[in-house]
């Protein structure tokens, strides 16, 4: 997750993938949840695989600091949470392949 560039998106998916997990795209989105905000890590930069963040309360706010992290990157986000992934997903090495 650290070598998604800037401007750039990963699904949760192939997150999991990358790390052998493949089919475990849930589990990566509760782990990056537990993340401490802020985060070195670029966690931000990785979306479900229907392009959108997940706009809930359950999240306490991160899904509008995601929002506006990602808008800050060049990547429009709606107010619902969509974003054109196909034009920003990443392709590339380590196995980020979507």
């Amino acid at each position: 997750m650290a070598r998604i560039p800037e401007g750039r998106l990963a699904t949760y998916g192939q997150i999991a993938a990358a790390i052998g997990a493949a089919g475990a795209a849930r589990q990566v989105g509760w782990a990056l949840r537990r993340l401490p905000l802020p985060s070195p890590l670029p966690w931000h930069r990785v979306v479900n695989a229907r392009g959108r963040i997940t706009m809930t309360t359950s999240r306490e706010g991160s899904d509008w600091l995601q929002r506006q992290l990602l808008i800050a990157e060049g990547i429009p986000v709606g107010l619902d949470g969509v974003l054109p992934l196909e034009r920003y997903l990443w392709r590339s090495v380590g196995g980020l392949r979507s």
